[in-house]
């Protein structure tokens, strides 16, 4: 085994063994509380420059395979483990996940108590940390010092714009699986597989542009409405997402925003936003819907949020604004609504692969805003009470 340390900002230091590629790596350390999806996480671009801590004590269990990957490659910065499984053991595992983040450099680290660093980080605040392996013969002590050194010097995620490092170089389409029934633009700040999919099974045809795309942009070609993606990053540090946003509202076209978007959306109609103090990632966070007076659990991966009055809308250049989810566990807004005009947004994660399936009918309450646009040519964003395939209401 290769000795490994990780060493947080604030001096605490955790010892333990490589886990993935040698090497040092920096980055925010945030936990994530899943106890499945590994693979999800570690592709998830929200993830980018940050060091997952997993709270769940076995990791690799499953394995990896070429289906599940939310996106190109591996975001991550580093990751942290307690226990990682010796042998993958699932019919659909193409792979070890230890191999997979050798061959994708992922610098890790294992055998360390994931529990007590999560204490750390909840009562102290996600932070700046470091992961080194491979240090020869060097004394451990020195090669802490130099660690910390580094992380002290590197850039916070505050004011981090990581969209753009993150986002697809060139367009591209995922088509309506059968009929087409509308067209779409995405903004991909960070998007994930699972969302076009999501889409395209309602019959929605996603056009996917890059982080920089203007409003002109994507209103091109006529689309049915605008999605805004998840990603990485400070959203006060987005400005063009916010002024693309702010072009679709001006032209009246139907507007989806998750995650980042959700944020994106908050600054476009004059909110603002702030830092949470570590943040929420997991597959089990409640979130109350206040659109149809529903509880549904749901799949979070943000470290900031949108400030904005849980007790009244706001008036924006666009109409009233209100805040349409909140999250039970600290009353953090969880999603916007604005009551004139058709967009609206939430903060989770809908498509939520891996991951709870309480949320997935917000795509349709997309997909309806979109009918009652070309029905009637207005729409107020969102319908009252919609249903999902299943029939049941969202």
């Amino acid at each position: 085994m290769t000795n490994a340390i990780l060493v947080l900002e604030d001096g605490r230091t955790f010892r333990g063994e490589a886990y993935g590629t040698v090497g040092t790596t920096v980055g925010e350390a945030v936990f994530a509380t899943g106890m499945t999806g590994y693979q999800e996480t570690l592709t998830d671009p929200s993830y980018a420059q940050q060091i997952v801590v997993m709270t769940a004590p076995h990791i690799g269990n499953t394995g990896v395979n070429s289906e599940d990957d939310e996106s190109r490659r591996m975001w991550v910065a580093g990751f942290v483990v307690r226990d990682p499984a010796r042998r993958p053991a699932n019919w659909r595992a193409s792979g070890s996940l230890d191999d997979e983040l050798v061959a994708q450099g992922v610098v890790g680290i294992s055998g360390i108590d994931t529990r007590a660093l999560t204490r750390h980080l909840r009562e102290r605040g996600a932070m700046r940390a470091g992961i080194s392996s491979g240090w020869g013969g060097r004394d451990v002590d020195e090669v802490r010092e130099e660690l910390l050194a580094r992380v002290t010097a590197s850039p916070e995620m505050t004011g981090a714009d990581l969209a753009p490092t993150v986002s697809a170089d060139q367009p591209y389409v995922v088509p309506a699986l059968g009929e087409k029934r509308f067209q779409i633009a995405a903004l991909d700040l960070g998007i994930k597989t699972a969302t076009p999919r999501s889409l395209a099974e309602l019959g929605v045809e996603t056009h996917v542009l890059p982080a920089t795309a203007t409003a002109a942009d994507l209103l091109e070609h006529g689309v049915d409405g605008v999605f805004v993606s998840n990603g990485p990053g400070d959203p006060a540090a987005a400005d063009y997402a916010v002024a693309a946003v702010r072009g679709v509202l001006e032209a009246g076209r139907p507007l989806f925003g998750i995650c980042f978007g959700n944020q994106i959306l908050g600054r476009a109609l004059g909110l603002g936003t702030y830092k949470l103090r570590f943040g929420h990632r997991g597959l089990n966070q409640p979130v109350l819907d206040r659109v149809s007076g529903t509880v549904r659990v749901t799949s979070h991966n943000h470290g900031f949020a949108v400030d904005a009055p849980l007790d009244r809308p706001v008036d924006t250049p666009f109409g009233p604004v209100e805040v349409s989810h909140v999250g039970l566990n600290d009353d953090v807004v969880e999603g916007l609504r604005l009551l004139e005009a058709p967009a609206f947004s939430v903060q989770f994660h809908p498509e939520a692969a891996a991951g709870p399936h309480d949320a997935h009918p917000l795509f349709g309450r997309f997909v309806d805003l979109m009918a009652a646009e070309k029905q009637r040519g207005q729409a107020v964003s969102p319908p009252l009470q919609v249903q999902d395939t299943t029939g049941e209401k969202a």
